[in-house]
């Protein structure tokens, strides 16, 4: 019996720590945090404050800082597409119904209950982007005036998120 026991420890580990994987950990979430002159995008290092439209943040189980994006299409495309996998605490997205477009402060919204546009003609950090709302009148009358459809959190799919070289639509570079 012992020795199937000390066999099998490992399997049963290992089996425990994949089920975790790709889970949102919402347990000692902690609330949004907000950026700075310095504060800057995870993935491509741009300043945040510099860009236009929203911006979001990931926080992560075991990490007392966030990581930063300079656009809700780069958090859901880390979201959706992990190369690691690390619990979620939290997800955070600017309300642009309560922001200036152009240079968006404060206003976080849990991102699993914000209304997004898809498809209009606005541009954020990275070109097309997908604008986030705290309610679906706000988010239905910003696709009235600048086109787009509007989704739910869990209605993003990967395919909506691709991120093509966005660098290619930042005019100040």
């Amino acid at each position: 019996m012992k020795r199937w026991y000390f066999q099998s420890l490992p399997l049963l580990l290992l089996a425990a720590a994949l089920g975790g994987c790709g889970q949102t950990d919402d347990s000692g979430a902690s609330g949004p945090v907000e950026i700075t002159g310095g504060t800057y995008c995870a993935l491509d290092g741009m300043l945040l404050a510099d860009y236009p439209g929203p911006k979001a943040q990931i926080h992560y189980a075991g990490r007392k800082v966030p990581d930063f994006f300079c656009d809700t299409v780069e958090m859901f495309h880390i979201y959706l597409n992990p190369e690691i996998i690390q619990p979620v605490r939290g997800l955070y997205v600017q309300d642009m119904g309560s922001t200036d477009w152009d240079d968006p402060r404060e206003n976080w919204i849990d991102a699993r209950n914000a209304f997004y546009v898809l498809g209009s003609s606005r541009r954020g950090a990275m070109g097309p982007t997908l604008a986030s709302f705290a309610t679906e009148e706000a988010a239905r009358e910003f696709a009235r005036e600048f086109g787009g459809q509007v989704l739910r959190f869990e209605e993003v799919t990967p395919d909506q998120v691709i991120l093509d070289g966005g660098a290619q639509h930042d005019t100040r570079m």
